[in-house]
């Protein structure tokens, strides 16, 4: 049997930008009924998003699952806080580095692997204003030198 590929389906793109990714870890995500449908079309959005622990439980807050238009089944409140699977061991190592580095976990996109959703989430420190300002002229100065004439 042939492997599958891990298709990337939702992505985060302001994290890169917003934060200074530390470490990154893979986890399961819980979505109901016609949550799989939708983010299989893309119709779902992270931005702004943020996993906080629930008593010990990793949950996502502030994610956007639109609701699928095909569905006549229950109606699944949009923006509901979604369960985050991992290992006890793993959670209780993360909790304790974002006590530590006072860092903050966020959602870096959600992908499928095989007929299962994942999610990719990354212990990062915000950037401040300045950091960003910086990063655009750094970005802006590589690109000026690789220009050819």
């Amino acid at each position: 049997m042939g492997t599958v590929a891990n298709q990337v389906i939702i992505e985060n793109k302001k994290v890169l930008f917003d934060y200074e990714v530390i470490e990154e870890f893979e986890a399961g995500i819980v979505l109901m009924g016609s949550e799989v449908k939708s983010v299989r079309n893309g119709s779902a959005n992270l931005k702004g998003a943020y996993i906080t622990l629930h008593s010990g439980r990793p949950v996502l807050v502030g994610s956007h699952i639109s609701e699928y238009k095909g569905s006549t089944g229950v109606i699944i409140d949009p923006k509901r806080e979604r369960l985050i699977l991992m290992s006890k061991k793993e959670i209780l190592r993360i909790g304790q580095k974002v006590k530590e580095t006072s860092a903050t976990l966020v959602p870096v996109s959600i992908y499928s692997k095989g007929n299962i959703f994942k999610i990719r989430v990354a212990l990062a420190k915000g950037r401040k204003k300045w950091e960003k300002k910086n990063l655009l002229k750094e970005r802006d100065l590589d690109r000026e030198s690789r220009k050819i004439y």
